[in-house]
């Protein structure tokens, strides 16, 4: 270990993670270098993505929530895993970025039984927000501290974001990680996932510009 990797760890020890492991990851996308933490207070694994030389200022930058059926299993009720797809093909043409995968963000952090029961309920008529409440849960419970810990660990002082999600921004500028800009990630809706999409822009202000031109006439509430 160097001197460098091991500030790096006592460094990241300090505020809350701890780097666990290091390795060369080979993908279909290209090769990573795929650094591992330990959530020192939630006591989750959290993995991150590294292509290229990313210290410094404006990494293209994925902060991505976990979702298993998505990412996992090909989900056509949401765009999670055409999203993963297309943001480390994005970091890899850049050249340079880094993927934070998350964690205990399941169903925006829910957990994955109850986001199948909110799922349960969407089929009956709710959109993502209703179901959640509709279970006694919060409609977002996502937390992104350990994310720009992460990126504080890997030098990472700024980020062009890649992210609809303004929230999301807003976190990692609260944390301490600049945002030199947001880049939208936009995945072409489906039948199936369009109404969840309208309610991510109505209801959660996600920035979607392109269901303007969407085929289908669907709603917020899936009318």
């Amino acid at each position: 270990m160097t001197d460098s990797d091991g500030a790096h760890r006592n460094s990241a020890h300090s505020s809350g993670i701890e780097r666990a492991a290091e390795v060369q990851l080979s993908t279909t996308y290209g090769e990573f270098r795929a650094v591992g933490y330990l959530d020192l207070d939630r006591g989750d694994e959290q993995i991150a993505l590294v292509y290229g030389d990313i210290e410094g200022d404006g990494a293209l930058t994925r902060v991505h929530s976990e979702c298993l059926t998505g990412d996992a299993f090909g989900s056509r009720h949401c765009e999670c895993g055409d999203q993963l797809s297309a943001a480390l093909r994005a970091i890899v043409s850049e050249g340079r970025g880094v993927l934070v995968y998350l964690q205990g963000h399941e169903g925006r952090g829910i957990g994955l039984l109850a986001k199948l029961r909110a799922m349960r309920l969407q089929s009956e008529g709710m959109d993502t927000v209703e179901a959640n409440l509709a279970l006694g849960l919060p409609a977002d419970a996502r937390d992104y501290r350990v994310a720009a810990e992460m990126l504080h660990d890997l030098g990472v002082r700024s980020v062009r974001l890649l992210s609809n999600n303004p929230l999301k921004r807003e976190a990692l500028l609260r944390h301490g990680i600049k945002v030199s800009e947001q880049v939208p990630l936009l995945i072409p809706p489906r039948e199936e996932n369009l109404s969840y999409l309208v309610t991510k822009r109505e209801r959660l202000g996600h920035h979607l510009p392109h269901l303007d031109q969407a085929p289908l006439g669907h709603t917020a509430d899936g009318s």
